[in-house]
């Protein structure tokens, strides 16, 4: 079942169309991501499923209810950039947001408590938000975004500015909240949109190119790698050339002392390759089959 619903969406500004003619529906209690590069229109869409701009075509719906200004109260969203009032505690900032999203006192604060120990800033809470770190206030947005117990959550590259450390645990987070909301999140970090997401949306130049599963999107664009490790670097480059020139290999990426080989022929290119490596004796540490990643797969879909 959609809760959440596009429909022929288009922004445009003055003759620049930043999203064109998009539709797609997000199913209830799922992890959809939004993949794109820099200026695709993601963040577009996002502020316009949120409410907070309007689009210029089109239609957005929550549980039915088209283009209204009721349903942003069941939206949680978090920018890319957080604003927040520095002179502020986090506990404060977040006890004021619950009550601006309709919660009593009483209610505002025991949620805020709440979301300070979920999102693990927790022992910062009294600290005036001028002193919290980028990763710090990053949080606290993200807790903003959750105080009111919303039915869709939409982050707008929620763990740009993290550390590793709380990229993970971001991101473990969104794995347990998808259990009780829809969460719809942009990325252009592909990694972390196969690791956590249940369907992919794909954006290219303003237009939704592609949709799916991860499972769906592999089958339908399956492409095979096979990685090969050099002794060093200067035996690679002796041999990049010899491998680009092999007929049915349709990409070669450089990656320190490997090459990897992407093909649409896994059985020619191998046996290919292996008679080459023998016959000429490369100076080979590795040779390994692989599938392909999230960005194979995206690069292949853009360039179709």
């Amino acid at each position: 079942m959609a809760i959440l619903s596009a429909t022929h969406v288009t922004k445009k500004y003055g003759a620049h169309t930043a999203v064109d003619d998009v539709s797609f529906s997000l199913p209830e209690g799922k992890c959809i991501a939004l993949i794109g590069p820099n200026g695709a229109g993601k963040t577009t869409i996002l502020r316009m499923l949120s409410g907070l701009l309007s689009p210029t075509n089109g239609d957005v719906s929550l549980d039915n209810i088209v283009n209204h200004v009721d349903y942003r109260e069941h939206i949680g969203y978090l920018p890319q950039y957080p604003v927040f009032y520095n002179w502020m505690t986090g506990r404060e900032f977040l006890i004021y947001s619950g009550q601006l999203s309709l919660l009593s006192k009483v209610e505002a604060t025991k949620a805020a408590d709440e979301m300070l120990k979920k999102v693990g800033i927790e022992e910062a809470k009294n600290k005036r938000i001028s002193g919290y770190s980028g990763g710090m206030k990053q949080r606290l947005g993200l807790a903003q975004a959750l105080i009111h117990q919303p039915k869709v959550l939409i982050l707008d590259e929620p763990v740009s500015s993290l550390d590793p450390l709380g990229r993970r645990d971001v991101l473990t987070l969104m794995k347990e909240l998808k259990e009780s909301m829809t969460i719809l999140f942009s990325t252009h970090i592909l990694s972390d949109a196969d690791a956590i997401s249940d369907e992919m949306l794909l954006l290219h130049k303003g237009k939704l190119i592609e949709s799916g599963t991860m499972q769906e999107l592999r089958e339908k664009y399956q492409t095979d790698v096979i990685e090969l490790e050099f002794q060093s670097i200067q035996d690679l480059q002796q041999y990049e050339e010899r491998i680009r020139n092999i007929p049915f290999v349709t990409e070669v990426k450089v990656n320190q002392n490997s090459i990897a080989v992407i093909t649409d022929n896994l059985t020619l290119l191998r046996k290919t390759l292996l008679e080459k490596a023998g016959q000429e004796n490369w100076p080979l540490i590795g040779f390994s089959l692989n599938k392909a990643e999230m960005e194979d797969i995206f690069m292949k879909v853009v360039k179709q």
